[in-house]
C-alpha cells in the first residue's frame, strides 16, 4: 500500500469539535472508495467523528523528468492501494519570511505562517494532490472545490486555513482543496514551451478528476461549485473564460480577486524572468534549454526564481510576481482582451458569488512594511478601489447584463483572535475563517460567540450557492445584484453577526474614474 510521509500538521490549540453529535448514517472510517486513481482509504477528521478525510490523493502523474514544465497528464491506477491518511507535498514555494510589524499582536506571526505557506510542511515536485472531506450521507452533495491564493508564488493545502473538516461538518457539503504548480515550475513563461499556464491547467486536471471520482465519495458532480481566494479567485474567474462551453461547474465563488485585480507581465517580461533563471543555473549554453533546466534540482531553480524581484506597478502594494499566468490566447488572455470578452459575454453563463473584505491593506501593508514602504491614507484608498471594489463591481454588472445570476459581498469583521495589529481590520484572506470555520486552529486563541454565530450565518450562505447558485442565496435573504438597488451585501458590519442589504449607488460612485489594477501597470 502506498502510504505518503508527509505530516499531518494540525496545530495544539483548544479545539471545537463536534465529537458528541450522532452520525447518519454511520461513519464507516476505513472503506475503500474506487478512483480512477487507485482504491483510497480515508480516516476520520480530527475535528468531528462524523466527517471522513481523504488526504493527499494524487490525480495527475507527477510532474518531474520530462513532465516538468508539461502539462499535466492523467494518472490511472485504478488497481493501486492508497492511503489517504496525510496530506501530499506543497508544491516548491518560497515561504514568506517573518516581518517585525509595529504592534503586532502575539499571534499575528503565525496566523501570516499559516496563511502565507511559513508553516514548514515539506515540498517536492510531486505535489499534484487534492483532498477531500465529506459526512456520510443518504443523498448525494453539492461539492465546493477550492484553490488556494498566494499570487501564483506560495500556497499550499497543507495548512489548517483551507482545512474542509468544520465546514463538511456543519453543513451538508463536500469540500475539495486543490494543490497546483506555483511559481516557475507553474508559469515558467518560457517562449519554446508549447503550453504555458500549467499551474491552471493543473486545477482543470484537478477538477475533471472530482468530476469523474466525486460520486463515489457521495458527491453530486452535477453540483461542482469552484471556490478561491486572492489569485485563488483570479483563477476561478480566468475560468469562465477559458472554459466557457465547457465549465464543469455549476457555480462560482471569486473572494478578493478577479480577473482584473492584479496586473500580468508581459510576454517579453516573463520570457527575460526565464532567462534570468536559465543563466544562473548555467543552461544558457545548451543546445536544448528545456532539457537543461528539467534536469536541474528544482530547489536549485527555486532558488533562482526566488531572487528575481517582482516588477513595480502603479500602486505600492501591488507588485507583479516574476512568474505569473501568461496570455496565451488558450486558457490566460490579456488584460485588454478581457475587457472585450467580458463586453461580448464570452465567458461560461454560471453564476458568481464575489466579493472583498473592507480592509484588504491590512494585510497587505505587512509585506509592504518589510521592504520599506509606509502606504499614505491615498495610496491605501488608490489601492482598494482598482483591485478589490471596482474590478467585483464590474464584474457582477456584466454578468447581470448578460443575464447570468451575481451576488456580491462585503466582509466587514474584526474579531480579536484573528486581528494582526490594532488597525489590521477586515484584512485580506481573514474572511476565510468564516467558511473554513478554523480560526481557532490558526491564531491559537477562541472564538468570540458573535464570531462563532457569523460563521453560521456565511456557511448557510455559502452552501445554499454551491446547492443552487441561481436562487440558493435567494432564498436564505440575499438578492441577486442589481445596480440601483439594495443588493450589496454587507456582511459583519460593527463586529454583528449579520448581513445588511445596502445601496450600490455609494460603491459604484467611488469608482468613478478608477484604473482597474490589472489595467494600471
Amino acid at each position: 500500500m502506498l502510504v505518503r510521509t508527509v505530516p499531518l500538521l494540525i496545530p495544539t490549540v483548544l479545539v471545537t469539535t463536534s465529537l458528541s453529535q450522532s452520525c447518519h448514517p454511520a461513519v464507516k472510517p476505513h472503506t475503500q472508495i474506487t478512483t480512477t486513481s487507485g482504491l483510497i482509504t480515508g480516516h476520520l477528521a480530527p475535528y468531528s467523528e462524523c466527517v471522513l478525510e481523504y488526504l493527499g490523493i494524487p490525480y495527475a502523474k507527477p510532474p518531474i523528468g520530462d513532465l516538468r514544465f508539461a502539462p499535466p497528464q492523467k494518472l490511472l491506477t485504478p488497481d493501486l492501494l492508497y492511503d489517504a491518511s496525510s496530506f501530499g507535498y506543497d508544491c516548491p514555494l518560497t515561504p514568506s519570511k517573518p516581518v517585525a510589524y509595529p504592534n503586532f499582536t502575539p499571534q499575528a506571526q503565525r496566523i501570516i505562517n499559516y496563511f502565507a505557506s511559513a508553516a514548514g510542511t515539506p515540498q517536492s515536485e510531486d505535489c499534484l494532490t487534492l483532498n477531500i472531506w465529506t459526512r456520510p450521507s443518504d443523498s448525494s452533495k453539492p461539492v465546493l472545490v477550492f484553490f488556494y491564493g498566494g499570487r501564483f508564488t506560495i500556497g499550499n493545502t497543507n495548512t489548517p486555513f483551507y482545512n474542509g473538516a468544520h465546514l463538511a461538518s456543519a453543513k451538508d457539503i463536500i469540500v475539495v482543496t486543490v494543490n497546483y504548480r506555483l511559481n516557475i515550475f507553474g508559469f515558467p513563461g518560457a517562449p519554446s514551451l508549447p503550453s504555458q499556464n500549467l499551474g491552471l491547467r493543473d486545477q482543470r486536471l484537478a477538477v475533471e478528476w472530482v468530476r469523474d471520482n466525486i460520486a463515489a465519495f457521495g458527491g453530486d458532480p452535477s453540483k461542482i461549485t469552484l471556490g478561491g481566494q486572492s489569485s485563488g479567485g483570479v483563477s476561478v474567474d480566468y475560468w469562465a473564460y477559458a472554459y466557457p462551453d465547457d465549465p464543469i461547474a455549476h457555480g462560482l465563488i471569486a473572494h478578493s480577486g478577479t480577473a482584473f485585480s492584479f496586473p500580468q507581465n508581459t510576454k517579453s517580461i516573463q520570457a527575460a524572468n526565464w532567462n534570468t533563471v536559465v543563466n544562473t543555473v548555467n543552461c544558457s549554453s545548451s543546445s536544448d534549454t528545456i532539457a537543461c533546466m528539467r534536469n536541474v534540482p528544482w530547489q536549485d531553480l527555486l532558488s533562482a526564481a526566488s531572487g528575481i524581484r517582482p516588477a513595480k506597478s502603479n500602486s505600492v502594494l501591488r507588485g507583479i510576481p516574476a512568474f505569473w499566468p501568461t496570455p496565451d490566447g488558450d486558457i490566460v488572455f490579456s488584460s485588454v482582451e478581457y475587457m472585450s470578452l467580458t463586453a461580448a459575454g464570452k465567458f461560461a453563463r454560471i453564476p458568481i458569488l464575489l466579493g472583498n473584505t473592507d480592509d484588504e491593506n491590512g494585510y497587505y501593508q505587512v509585506p509592504a512594511y518589510a521592504q520599506g514602504v509606509v502606504p499614505t491614507d491615498e495610496q491605501v484608498r488608490a489601492f482598494l478601489l482598482e483591485s478589490f471594489t471596482c474590478p467585483v463591481l464590474y464584474q457582477a454588472k456584466a454578468r447581470r447584463g448578460h443575464g447570468v445570476a451575481s451576488y456580491v459581498y462585503r466582509y466587514f469583521a474584526d474579531w480579536e483572535n484573528t486581528r494582526l495589529y490594532p488597525t489590521s481590520g477586515a484584512y485580506h484572506g481573514v474572511d476565510m475563517h468564516m467558511i473554513f470555520g478554523a480560526s481557532e486552529e490558526v491564531s491559537g486563541l477562541p472564538a468570540s460567540e458573535g464570531q462563532k454565530e457569523l460563521m453560521r450565518m456565511m456557511r448557510k450562505a455559502w452552501v445554499a450557492f454551491a446547492d443552487d447558485p441561481v436562487d440558493g442565496l435567494g432564498r436564505v435573504g440575499s438578492p441577486r445584484f442589481e445596480t440601483g438597488a439594495r443588493t450589496m451585501i454587507e456582511i459583519g458590519r460593527w463586529n454583528e453577526p449579520g448581513f445588511e442589504m445596502v445601496e450600490v449607488a455609494g460603491y459604484e460612485r467611488d469608482c468613478e474614474g478608477v484604473i482597474f489594477g490589472a489595467l494600471g501597470l
